[in-house]
């Protein structure tokens, strides 16, 4: 399926002309402006700081930590870009398991006693790169915990090592989970929450304004919110199926006083997706009601159901937390719906859907949710697909009160200094804009470093880009 290039509109009437043939809503600014995106977020954090512009940088899994869980020179270098791009919210820097098992890869940054000072020394690196380039009293800085669950990869041998909260009727195959033994008792799951709240302890010490409890993506908190049919305290009910974050915010309360929290959540899941006969992405078979989509309708999974997303984000008002990040679905499964792309990495599917159509399903999902709660301080994902549209757009909602602060993912990867060049009222620098050609996640997937390879020039000289060079034309990609 061939769907028009976002480089090749080359005024917003006629990107204004294309959002309106696929019947979507997307507001654009005509003209971007330094105030846009510089009016302060207001204070949400317990430092009562008020967040300094409307940038985020979001939450990425790294795949070049030591085999331990150490930060190498490679992580430095993505913190300190981080650091250099003027945004004032740093939503987690990158996803850190709180044990061993949880990592997502075998390189991934784990939050162990015995890396605690490394990693306050990543946020110190960051907080100095930042400072060459403004003032860090308005920098609010958290840190992504995370335990992979079902898409847990934490040995050398790269092979998945599952515990899953419920068994999966469709994804326990390709999660390669055959017994219960991959489940996770209630009693593993304290024993789990323990190691959360462990985890936040260590953030507090090395100086994190806040952690964020991650509820996205497939990984564990967010599997725990589909866990209809799991028996016990943490299934069934969504208010068991809320206890697992429950018992995570009342640990980090009584040991971690003073800590904010923030929740990532994907807002809304569908069925699976798998590559159909022509490479397009196609759903997985599945006849009846499909109850395991959190936020889907089980009758239609394809159509979002609001009423248990909404009553979560009650529950997280409710807890006394103000800092939410908002995305959809996972990257395992129907990526399309996560993280649109023009081109899908070496383990995907081509888009089923000209992606702007998912960027603006995001986009008018998180506005429902600054409508119906505006104290809650809402940040945005999905927009790197945008490319160069990407300031008109993020003005545009800033400007309608659809969001209230721009995310930034693979974007910064390729082009950090995008927030600061918007907010100096400089030009985009095109040459550094992400084209979402997958490269930064197929060659992780293949065992490589992370990173922009196409576009940066540090990774193009990377020993790594001749091997995903040579992947892709093995591949006939």
């Amino acid at each position: 399926m061939q769907f028009p290039k976002l480089a090749a509109f080359k005024t917003t009437a006629e990107l204004r002309r294309r959002v309106a043939e696929l019947g979507l809503e997307l507001p654009l600014a005509d003209v971007v402006t330094p105030a846009d995106f510089a009016r302060p977020a207001r204070a949400a954090t317990a430092a009562a700081r008020a967040i300094g512009n409307r940038f985020a940088i979001l939450p990425m899994e790294g795949w070049d930590a030591t085999l331990t869980g150490r930060p190498t020179d490679l992580v430095r270098r993505r913190w300190q870009r981080f650091g250099q791009s003027g945004a004032k919210l740093i939503w987690g820097g990158e996803a850190v398991a709180v044990r061993l098992d949880g990592r997502a890869n075998p390189n991934q940054l784990v939050l162990s006693s015995e890396h605690e000072g490394e990693l306050a020394d990543l946020r110190e690196l960051l907080v100095a790169e930042h400072t060459l380039r403004g003032n860090p009293h308005d920098l609010v800085i958290g840190l992504q915990l995370t335990h992979s669950g079902r898409w847990a990869r934490p040995n050398p041998d790269k092979r998945l090592v599952p515990r899953v909260a419920y068994r999966h009727p469709l994804l326990d195959a390709r999660s390669t989970v055959t017994s219960d033994a991959a489940v996770l008792t209630d009693m593993e799951v304290d024993d789990l929450i323990g190691d959360f709240v462990r985890a936040a302890i260590r953030a507090q010490r090395a100086g994190f304004d806040f952690v964020d409890l991650k509820h996205c993506h497939g990984y564990l908190g967010h599997e725990f919110l589909s866990a209809v049919d799991r028996p016990g305290s943490y299934g069934g009910s969504l208010k068991n199926r809320t206890r697992f974050l429950r018992e995570l915010v009342a640990g980090i309360r009584r040991d971690a006083p003073g800590l904010e929290l923030g929740v990532r959540l994907s807002l809304f899941d569908q069925l699976p997706f798998q590559k159909g006969p022509d490479g397009v992405g196609v759903p997985m078979a599945w006849s009846g009601p499909y109850p395991y989509a959190f936020g889907g309708e089980p009758d239609n999974p394809a159509q979002m159901a609001w009423e248990e997303p909404l009553a979560l984000l009650r529950l997280v008002r409710e807890l006394g937390i103000q800092l939410v990040c908002l995305t959809a679905a996972s990257p395992y499964y129907n990526p399309h719906l996560q993280r649109p792309a023009a081109v899908p990495p070496s383990d995907g599917y081509l888009p089923p859907e000209d992606p702007l159509v998912g960027v603006a399903r995001q986009v008018l999902a998180v506005a429902r949710v600054k409508r119906e709660f505006p104290d809650l301080l809402v940040v945005g994902s999905a927009y790197s697909y945008l490319q160069e549209w990407l300031p008109q757009v993020g003005a545009g909602l800033l400007a309608a009160g659809m969001v209230d602060c721009v995310g930034l993912g693979r974007m910064v990867l390729s082009y950090p200094d995008l927030p600061h060049d918007i907010l100096e009222g400089r030009p985009s620098q095109r040459r550094k804009v992400c084209r979402t050609f997958s490269e930064c996640t197929t060659g992780p997937r293949n065992g490589l470093v992370s990173g922009c390879f196409p576009l940066d020039d540090f990774y193009r000289q990377h020993p790594d880009a001749a091997k995903l060079k040579a992947l892709r034309a093995n591949s006939g990609a």
